[in-house]
């Protein structure tokens, strides 16, 4: 897929750098690149390096991070996590990730192999569909009830959260998909999501706030429109955060039913 001028710089400078510090197997993309909705300065980078062995040089990989963070502007947003291509079939197993200037370990989730068996994108090395074990819909399935259930549901407690835009806009469009995909087994894109929100009675203001921010002064969902984007002062924030987590709530009880 096409890219960016200044995501393909970082990217080229990416690959050609990382061989040197792990033993690179494939370098894949997933999450927003992978679906055709990246957003420059807005999406993150999502990326999955496949080893033939373990990171020997963890010091090394996270200087490598840091240097393009200081060298390119978008590399803040760049994750990568380094899985052996041995334990691609095991997605209960936690691995080394680069993500939000931090390294640490989390496991590669069922929409994750869902997004790059979509996609099958790879800029070095063989495409995921040569080597990833395809995630059935059964198991796409438990993983986001799971997550809804375990994750979104008590964070949607903890009201204080609410004001920061990050647990808006992830808590509403993360419904929305959860929906889709537990309906039919579909991925949507986050713009997909945003379009359905209205529909499902999530706050239109906040709706067309998120929109705003990620897509920039197109027009957001007709239905959203009409109410604009919330003013941006102490007492609006709490409101809308209140309107967001009672909605996020809300849906995920309507998606996971009784008990």
């Amino acid at each position: 897929m096409p890219y960016d001028e200044a995501v393909q710089r970082l990217l080229d400078g990416f690959v050609a750098s990382l061989p040197s510090v792990v033993p690179l197997r494939a370098l894949w993309l997933h999450g927003s690149l992978a679906l055709g909705d990246y957003q420059v300065g807005v999406s993150d980078l999502d990326l999955i390096a496949v080893l033939d062995r373990p990171v020997g040089d963890a010091a090394a990989l996270q200087a490598l991070h840091r240097s393009l963070e200081v060298a390119h502007p978008l590399a803040r947003g760049l994750h990568c996590s380094y899985l052996l291509v041995s334990q691609l079939g095991d997605s209960s197993l936690r691995h080394p990730t680069w993500a939000h200037s931090e390294y640490f370990s989390r496991p590669v989730t069922a929409v994750t192999r869902r997004e790059l068996m979509l996609g099958d994108l790879s800029i070095y090395g063989p495409a995921p569909s040569s080597l990833l074990p395809a995630t059935t819909d059964e198991e796409l399935a438990a993983f986001i009830r799971q997550d809804l259930e375990t994750f979104w549901y008590p964070a949607a407690r903890r009201w204080k959260r609410w004001w920061a835009d990050v647990w808006v806009d992830l808590g509403l469009i993360t419904v929305a998909r959860a929906g889709v995909t537990l309906a039919d087994g579909r991925l949507i894109t986050k713009r997909e999501a945003l379009e359905l929100l209205p529909s499902l009675g999530a706050p239109t203001a906040v709706v067309a706030d998120i929109y705003h921010r990620r897509y920039g002064p197109a027009a957001p969902p007709a239905k959203a429109q009409r109410d604009g984007a919330p003013r941006r002062n102490p007492i609006s924030r709490v409101r809308r955060g209140f309107a967001a987590r009672r909605f996020v709530r809300s849906t995920i009880d309507g998606l996971l039913g009784p008990g």
